[in-house]
C-alpha cells in the first residue's frame, strides 16, 4: 500500500506574459517577476511539489505546455501572446 502524505497545500503566483523573455521554445518568465498569495514579490518557486497547474488567461493548460523550475517557468511559444495576458501558477506542495 502506498504511503499518503498527510498534508498538502497550494501556493499561487501571478504575473503577465509581458514579464517573460526569449522567443519560441526558450520563452520563460522568472520567478522574481511573479507575486505570491500575499501580494509580495516572489523570490523563487517551491523546490519540491506534488504538481502544478499553469493558467493562461484563466484557462488551465495541459502538462506539455510548460516546464517549471525553482527560478523560471518556460512556456514554449508564449512570446506570441499579448503582453497583458495574465499568468497564474498554482503549485501544490507536499
Amino acid at each position: 500500500m502506498a504511503i499518503i502524505k498527510p498534508f498538502m497545500a497550494s501556493r499561487k503566483f501571478s504575473s503577465t506574459i509581458g514579464a517573460g523573455t526569449g522567443t519560441g521554445a526558450t520563452f520563460a518568465i522568472a520567478a522574481t517577476a511573479f507575486t505570491d498569495d500575499a501580494g509580495t514579490p516572489a523570490t523563487a518557486f517551491p523546490g519540491s511539489f506534488a504538481y502544478y497547474v499553469l493558467y493562461i488567461n484563466a484557462q488551465p493548460q495541459t502538462a506539455d505546455t510548460s516546464t517549471l523550475t525553482t527560478t523560471t517557468i518556460t512556456i514554449p511559444g508564449g512570446d506570441v501572446l499579448d503582453d497583458a495576458t495574465p499568468i497564474l501558477i498554482e503549485i501544490v506542495v507536499n
